[in-house]
């Protein structure tokens, strides 16, 4: 593919699914490979031999640094590619220096990953001024105005950033970063574009070590080589490609407020549509949602939005056949059968529903309270942070109850020391509804598969209802998971944050349920269930178009940059049957909470948590939440936590995972 054909299909390319970032590594390729500007046929060798003589004049190459430069200049004549005459292959250890490390004396601004803008590729605005007594072990490493540093923990992230001013207080940064200050004649952001580029992208995922946490040595960072041009080029090529990521930035911000408007007029077909109030009404939403089919749905996470309408549609008496809804000689059966006594308590406090919309004339309103035997919910003991393991007792999280799907693996263990409550245990069949949750997420309900795995329990914030007849829990089941009911709760949920809502017993039983015939609700859940199978063609069809788009974006690029796109199946790896379990202990309860946010949570759970367990309710990155630990077991919070332990997984966990 040539230039002509490429700006033929750069709607294409630029359309599919992140195709701007596959335009930015073009840009990149192309800049790096001296094809993005005209190259001015001068030599570099002049401002290499400079830069070796300034080495040698200031004697601060530290040992790492002379090795890799040792090895990567027996390396250069190859290189990644190919360059322009003139330009040469030089390792990072050869383009900068050091300023060496220290451990901080007085207060300091530490820069970690936090500490950066990686896409302005610049430090924050705003940094953490830290005293030598709080100073993070890692903190070690000294920069200053103009340095460059690279993460490398996680490189994948491309936390790359120039120390961009002057402060008034030493920069210090953590040892997570390799640190390169450009010798004379070396553009800082010729680095920092350099670094972002596919072609070293691909030189440290052959180096990086590890999976789930890869990393990269310094010795291995400064190993890498890059291609240098005369000064002056790289002046040039700096320009144009910062010229080139700023339409890339603008592309980009024009697809997403394209992406927001296609959004909100989808959101609002489909309201119009579940809102119409009469026949007109309902004809006209959905002429005007047939008509714009194609401009709503573009991407198969729209899918889930019709899906939704369905729903609606579904229980306002839209989807059955227009013989169902309107014969009259089939009324509703009444909500309590009058042969059948109640024997569960009642928490309703009305006793009539205002019927929120018109229903056809066989169906009814009906109370939840009206059609429940009963409730009961499980308990609150003093559970493990881990899930239980096989053969163990547990209790379920608000989590295990979503929308229609049961999750047996979101679990609790509860000690050996507690005996169970066999009155709490779920059964197959059982109606469980999760109470608590946030705003959004609360009386989610499901009913529990035929093959729910024994010995587990019910917590307090899981209610099981009992029908006064069985046969409505699947109904009952759609109604409540319908954005109807969704609201109902939401605007009844209490709580003091938005993190953690609930509904009362009573909220739940005054929710609202239209109330079809029993042959009629079997039509609609039957309807639905094919409508469901068209969006499931539906969504297949939008991803593979979205894969198409994709693959074509790659060969066109890859056709212009020569770099080539290996398309590799999918292999299934093995999930390690064993874990590491750190256990972190509350030493002392912190006497200012915001400077102590991880002892503050150990409060809150007993004083004692897996470290996993504590990082994801800490909720920040990895190497936050590292650095914060370190401050707090500095300052006796937290105890000095003892050596990782391994242990078996769950079944449950192993195979998720």
């Amino acid at each position: 593919m040539n230039a002509q054909q490429f700006l033929a299909e750069f709607g294409h390319v630029a359309n599919a699914p992140g195709g701007v970032d596959s335009l930015r590594s073009m840009v990149l390729s192309l800049a790096f490979s001296g094809r993005l500007t005209t190259s001015s046929g001068a030599s570099v060798e002049p401002l290499i031999e400079a830069i070796e003589r300034r080495r040698a004049a200031a004697n601060i190459e530290t040992r790492v640094q002379r090795l890799a430069r040792d090895r990567a200049h027996r390396a250069v004549d190859q290189g990644y590619f190919a360059i322009p005459d003139g330009w040469r292959w030089v390792s990072l250890s050869s383009v900068g220096h050091t300023w060496g490390q220290k451990k901080p004396t007085e207060d300091f601004y530490y820069i970690d990953v936090s500490s950066i803008d990686n896409k302005a590729g610049m430090l924050s605005p705003v940094l953490e001024v830290v005293s030598a007594s709080a100073a993070p072990s890692r903190a070690r490493k000294i920069v200053k105005k103009g340095t460059l540093i690279y993460s490398t923990v996680r490189p994948y992230l491309l936390n790359v950033a120039i120390v961009n001013r002057d402060v008034n207080r030493e920069l210090i940064a953590s040892t997570a970063f390799a640190v390169v200050h450009p010798w004379r004649g070396i553009e800082a952001r010729y680095l920092y574009h350099y670094l972002r580029s596919p072609h070293f992208v691909r030189y440290v995922e052959s180096v990086q070590i590890g999976m789930a946490y890869p990393a990269i040595s310094d010795d291995k960072f400064y190993s890498g080589l890059v291609p240098i041009p005369p000064t002056e080029e790289q002046v040039r090529i700096v320009a144009k490609v910062d010229e080139l990521m700023a339409l890339c930035d603008q592309l980009e911000e024009q697809q997403q407020d394209r992406r927001k408007l296609q959004n909100a007029l989808r959101q609002s077909t489909l309201q119009a549509l579940a809102g119409a109030q009469s026949p007109h009404e309902l004809q006209t939403s959905w002429q005007r949602l047939q008509a714009n089919f194609g401009r709503l749905f573009s991407d198969a996470s729209d899918v889930a939005e019709l899906r939704s309408l369905l729903v609606e549609l579904a229980i306002r008496g839209v989807l059955t056949p227009e013989g169902i809804q309107e014969s009259g000689n089939d009324p509703a059966r009444p909500a309590v059968p009058q042969s059948i006594q109640r024997a569960g308590r009642r928490f309703a406090k009305v006793t009539h529903v205002d019927p929120p919309f018109d229903l056809p004339a066989t169906w009814t309103w009906a109370l939840f309270d009206e059609l429940l035997d009963g409730s009961d919910s499980g308990w609150s003991p003093k559970c493990e942070a881990e899930p239980r393991r096989q053969g163990e007792w547990g209790v379920l999280k608000v989590s295990a109850v979503t929308w229609g799907e049961f999750r047996a693996d979101e679990n609790k263990r509860l000690p050996p020391s507690l005996d169970p409550r066999p009155e709490c245990e779920v059964k197959a069949g059982d109606f469980l509804l999760s109470r608590a949750n946030t705003a959004d997420l609360v009386a989610r309900s499901v009913i529990a598969p035929l093959d729910v795995p024994d010995r587990l329990l019910m917590s307090d914030k899981i209610v099981r209802l009992s029908f006064v007849d069985p046969e409505l829990k699947p109904w009952v089941n759609l109604v409540n998971n319908s954005h109807f009911a969704r609201e109902h709760y939401r605007l009844n949920a209490t709580g003091t944050s938005d993190s953690m809502r609930n509904v009362s017993r009573q909220v739940i039983h005054e929710l609202p349920i239209p109330l079809p015939p029993k042959h009629v609700q079997m039509a609609v859940m039957q309807r639905l269930a094919e409508l469901n199978l068209l969006c499931d063609s539906l969504e297949d069809g939008l991803k593979d178009k979205a894969w198409c788009s994709a693959r074509l974006s790659e060969v066109a690029i890859a056709a212009l940059t020569g770099i080539n796109i290996e398309q590799t199946e999918d292999t299934a790896v093995k999930a390690p049957q064993t874990e590491l379990i750190a256990p972190l202990r509350l030493a002392m309860p912190p006497d200012v909470k915001a400077q102590a946010p991880l002892a503050t949570i150990l409060v809150r759970h007993q004083g004692e948590m897996a470290a996993r367990d504590l990082w994801q309710r800490f909720g920040g990155e990895i190497d936050a939440f590292y650095a914060q630990l370190k401050t707090e077991v500095a300052h006796g919070w937290i105890a000095e936590p003892e050596v990782a332990q391994m242990r078996e997984k769950a079944a449950a966990e192993a195979a998720r995972a």
